[in-house]
Formats: structure tokens, C-alpha cells, sequence
């Protein structure tokens, strides 16, 4: 199954440069023909799947850069910078998101390890458990077909498309980033359901020790986990992840002393002063530069 033939579905469905959403579970197409230099965003538990042009990802200053040969897995909500700086209208950036149902992934990750105590983790796999780029291999392109054949129509969808998911799920449990999707939903995930527990608590005054207390870990193993999970100290995490989710509400319109107050900042001047040296700018100049990608 060729990566064109999703490429010549994705084009019946959208002629301009836009985000929509399909009648599959957390599946939306993209096509963007203009360029959008890197900018800050929070990431969830999602897929993103390119099958024309070339994307950026920036985490903790290491850039990802994918394409049609590697999907990028974020098993976990990541506060990163992303963009399509060289997509224009003769080569635009055309591809999938997919934002994960984790109570699915959870269940499949459940189900793989107690099915297969012996599975083998596959040569190149990532050790990260937030961000990571996979091989685009077969498997995923015949999975990937397959659930997109199912938008629009009713009764397939029905029927089909939580087995569908489950096949998707599977084939990237299988591939290179499953070591991390592992780690990340199966037993053991004790940094993801400390990020889980930060990204619902953004608006409180959440301490290191809170999130290492929820999870039952002391600060120093805390610590070292969560820099291997995320390669950032919490410190720098919770920072970050209050600043890109602060300037993701700022770029769709939100005020910016609410958007500061909505992610934890009492004051609108540390927020702003921490706002401009992340990002170089204050936030209401940075506000009117902004283009949102997925």
C-alpha cells in the first residue's frame, strides 16, 4: 500500500491550506501552504504522519525533523516548538494527526505485554518516552489507509473503527517508538502520570515534590527519571510547558493576563518577563506573528 494513494485521499477531501476534522475518532488532515517558521506549542499523546513536504520539531533545543519516511510519536504532553519553515504552495506540507485515545493505548500496550512477556524492543528503538521520530514502515502505511478509508462512512465506522485504531496502535507499538508508548502506557508509567497530573493542575502552584508525593517517588529519583523520560528537569518542564500552553491560548485569542492567571502566573510581569526571554518577544508582540500548526 503506497503513501501516495493517502496522499491522493487526503486530496480529495481538501483543496486550500487548512486543519479538518474526519468522522474518525481524533483524526484530523492538514495541508499547509505557506511558511510557518517554529513557534512554542504543548503536544499531546498524538501521531503526526507527513506524506508531503517536511516538518520541525523543537524539544529542549534538539531539533526533529520529519517527513514521508518517519512519523513523530509523542507519548506524553510535551511542551515543544514546531514548524514547516521551507512548506510554500509548490510544496506544501500535507499530512495526519492523530491524537491518541489513551484509554485504548493503554488497554492494546496492556494486552501486548501480558500476551508477549518475551516481545522483542526493535533494533533502533527510542529510549525517550516524550518525543521521538519512527520509521515509516509498511505496516503503518497499510494501517494508516485503512483508517482513513473509514471517514464519512457511517456504518464502517461504526462497526470498524475502534479496530481499526487498535491496528494503527499496534503497528507503532511494534515499530521503533514502542519502547517508548510502553513506557509511556503500560506498567511502570509513573513520569507520564506525573505530566498527566501537571498538565490538569497548570492554573495551581504545583511543587516538584508535589508531582514526585503523586506518584510516590522522593525528588532525587524523581528527578533523574524525568530528565531520561523528557531530557528536562522538572524545573524546566513546568516552565516550559506553562509558557507554550500560555502562548498557544495567546496566538487563538485569549487575553494575555488571562491566559497568564489560566496557566499559574499570579503576576502579569513575570509572566511577561518570562514570556520574552523564552521566546524573544513580549507577548502581545509575539501574538500578532503567530500561524498555529499542528
Amino acid at each position: 500500500m503506497s503513501k501516495e494513494r493517502i496522499e491522493q485521499l487526503i486530496h480529495s477531501k481538501m483543496n486550500e491550506s487548512s486543519l479538518i476534522d474526519t468522522s474518525i475518532k481524533g483524526v484530523q488532515l492538514f495541508k499547509i501552504t505557506n511558511s510557518v517558521r517554529c513557534s512554542p506549542a504543548v503536544y499531546e499523546p498524538s501521531v503526526t504522519a507527513i506524506v508531503r513536504g517536511g516538518k520541525e520539531a523543537i524539544v529542549d533545543g534538539k531539533k526533529h525533523v520529519y517527513d514521508n519516511s518517519r512519523y513523530i510519536s509523542c507519548t506524553m504532553s510535551m511542551p515543544i516548538e514546531t514548524g514547516a519553515p521551507n512548506c510554500s504552495p509548490d510544496d506544501p506540507l500535507i499530512g495526519v494527526y492523530i491524537s491518541l485515545d489513551t484509554s485504548l493505548m493503554t488497554e492494546l500496550t496492556l494486552e501486548l505485554t501480558s500476551s508477549a512477556g518475551s516481545f522483542r524492543t526493535p533494533k533502533n528503538t527510542s529510549h525517550s518516552q516524550g518525543l521521538s521520530t519512527a520509521l515509516w514502515d509498511d505496516d503503518f502505511t497499510d494501517a494508516l489507509y485503512r483508517l482513513l478509508q473509514l471517514d464519512k462512512k457511517t456504518l464502517d465506522l461504526a462497526i470498524l473503527e475502534k479496530s481499526r485504531l487498535r491496528e494503527l496502535y499496534y503497528t507503532i507499538l511494534k515499530g521503533e517508538a514502542g519502547n517508548a508508548f510502553r513506557s509511556a502506557f503500560g506498567v511502570g508509567n509513573e513520569i507520564a502520570r506525573s505530566i498527566e497530573f501537571l498538565s490538569s493542575s497548570l492554573d495551581q502552584p504545583v511543587t516538584i515534590e508535589e508531582m514526585a508525593d503523586q506518584i510516590g517517588m522522593s525528588r532525587a529519583v524523581f528527578h533523574r527519571k524525568f530528565k531520561q523520560a523528557t531530557n528536562m528537569s522538572p524545573i524546566q518542564f513546568v516552565k516550559s510547558m506553562r509558557l507554550n500552553s500560555a502562548a498557544t491560548k495567546i496566538a487563538e485569542g485569549t487575553n494575555v493576563n488571562i491566559a497568564a492567571m489560566e496557566v499559574g502566573y499570579v503576576s502579569s510581569s513575570q509572566f511577561s518577563r518570562e514570556f520574552k526571554r523564552m521566546y524573544g518577544l513580549s507577548p502581545k508582540q509575539w501574538s500578532q506573528t503567530q500561524h498555529q500548526i499542528v
